[in-house]
């Protein structure tokens, strides 16, 4: 029985019908040459042999008595395939046709009767022009509730059902004698009495952890003092007000957009910036260009809220270790150079910020009458600000989500398919309707748009002016072509008298 941390559980407090928290991912794989049958049935085949290796395929939501503390993980009972790996119905669907189809099923709430997983196949999917394939394109759309697992865990997930090779690796078969704790094992002292010690766990680890707080706390705001002292600005202010700071209904729109990987490196070396640095610009840029034809660019910079893993390297576990942190992104300055420097110093402040603070952000805290007042309270204050038109008049703190995650530059296989994309689907929140996730795989950088229709019906027109947007960065920041040193001269060659044989010397007698 592992008991949720308060991060985890918080996904869960607060997901509503217009917020859905949960996570997917849209790919687009090319069947081997010669592939006969269902790439669904072969999907389904190859996730039961390898269901062993990530916990979050077989457990399920345990809720305490009287709803006193965090919810516990449980082994399901069963675990139906059927149920979670889904063929998706059409034929021949376009791209475009797909990306709306991961919109619909995005929009929709993970059934917490079963495992929180789904995973959504399209068997027949049209190349779009440009892409070359030798074998037949196919879809695969996943989902995963946020309380699962985060972007660091997703990618310990990956490791479990991907390959590196067409051929699927032999993975050990799962072990028979292992004990599987169902929800029918739980008694209820048991349960009660993990609440209890879950939260006096927690209250433990707050004292031990207040001296090292309050020393983090002080160097935090030392720094601060000391940067008004010489008229430096805070890390962030307030975010201006858009079109995206609204409250959402339960629909979503999803767009893709791609670029090079190695270009990006490249510009983010010439500018002596970080690969981010130049993400949060393509999306800056593209925003500029976005809210110039359907809304108007704010004198203030826009602000992006971008999650800050806490996670160690060592750290395997499939939860979420995670915070977040605000971006100013410079869009108020219509010169692309000023706008770049305005991103590094954001992101450079920001760094120096978290250096202290890191350490001891929170990801748990006690478990003991959460779901009332996280879940309850939380909840319904989350619906009335969505809902009553709050979120349009308060001020905001950021106006989008943006997250980066790196990503293998090898490419993927499933069940012998090759992946050719990997585009996110995250989170939108009310005051919060438009989320831009990168993911970068194989030598590309993938985005994925996902944003509430009623306040960013255009996303695709979006999607296009990333696009754009890299094909600028293009011009201005990619290093200048370093010219061919000229060849060396090659000294003239002294002539070399040759010495005559004894019959040549005889002869010319």
């Amino acid at each position: 029985m592992k008991t949720l941390s308060g991060l985890d559980a918080t996904f869960l407090y607060l997901e509503t019908p217009e917020t859905p928290m949960h996570v997917g991912s849209l790919h687009l794989y090319e069947l081997p040459a010669g592939f006969k049958g269902s790439f669904h049935r072969a999907v389904q085949e190859h996730i039961a042999r390898r269901m062993h290796l990530a916990p979050i395929f077989s457990r399920r939501l345990a809720f305490m008595p009287f709803d006193l503390g965090h919810p516990v993980w449980v082994e399901a009972d069963t675990v139906d395939l059927d149920f979670h790996i889904r063929k998706v119905a059409g034929k021949a669907l376009t791209v475009r046709q797909v990306e709306a189809a991961a919109a619909k099923l995005h929009s929709k709430l993970v059934d917490r009767e079963h495992p929180l997983w789904e995973f959504h196949v399209f068997e027949n999917i049209t190349a779009p022009a440009g892409m070359k394939t030798e074998g037949k394109l196919v879809g695969f759309y996943s989902k995963i509730h946020h309380a699962a697992l985060d972007g660091k865990g997703g990618t310990v997930l990956a490791n479990a059902i991907l390959d590196l090779s067409a051929q699927p690796r032999e993975v050990e078969p799962a072990d028979p004698s292992r004990k599987r704790r169902t929800a029918g094992d739980l008694k209820v002292g048991q349960m009660i009495g993990a609440v209890f010690s879950n939260s006096l766990a927690q209250y433990a680890k707050i004292a031990r952890s207040l001296p090292a707080a309050v020393t983090s706390v002080s160097g935090a705001v030392a720094g601060q003092a000391k940067s008004a002292v010489t008229n430096v600005k805070s890390p962030v202010g307030l975010a201006p007000r858009t079109i995206f700071n609204a409250g959402i209904t339960k629909d979503r729109a999803f767009a893709t957009a791609t670029v090079p990987f190695a270009e990006c490196r490249a510009m983010s070396k010439a500018v002596g910036g970080s690969f981010n640095d130049v993400v949060l610009w393509l999306c800056a840029t593209a925003l500029r260009d976005y809210l110039g034809k359907h809304d108007s660019i704010p004198k203030k910079p826009l602000v992006a809220a971008m999650p800050v893993s806490l996670r160690e390297e060592s750290n395997k576990e499939l939860n979420n270790q995670a915070s977040i942190s605000l971006v100013e992104l410079g869009t108020q300055h219509a010169d692309p150079l000023k706008r770049m420097t305005a991103i590094m110093e954001s992101t450079a402040k920001v760094k120096a910020a978290l250096a202290n603070l890191k350490s001891v952000l929170p990801t748990d805290y006690p478990s003991l009458m959460s779901p009332w007042l996280v879940g309850g309270a939380g909840n319904a204050l989350l619906r009335t600000y969505g809902r009553s038109g709050i979120a349009e008049k308060l001020p905001a703190l950021a106006n989008l989500a943006i997250s980066n995650v790196p990503g293998p530059q090898v490419p993927l296989y499933l069940a012998g398919a090759r992946m050719l994309t990997f585009h996110p689907l995250s989170i939108i929140l009310h005051g919060m309707a438009l989320n831009i996730t990168v993911q970068t795989y194989a030598g590309h950088v993938d985005f994925g748009i996902i944003a509430c229709p009623k306040a960013a019906p255009h996303v695709n027109e979006l999607a296009q002016a990333l696009g754009e947007a890299f094909e600028q960065a293009r011009k201005i920041f990619a290093p200048a072509p370093q010219a061919a040193p000229p060849a060396p001269k090659r000294a003239p060659r002294k002539a070399v008298a040759r010495k005559k044989s004894p019959a040549a010397r005889k002869a010319a007698a």
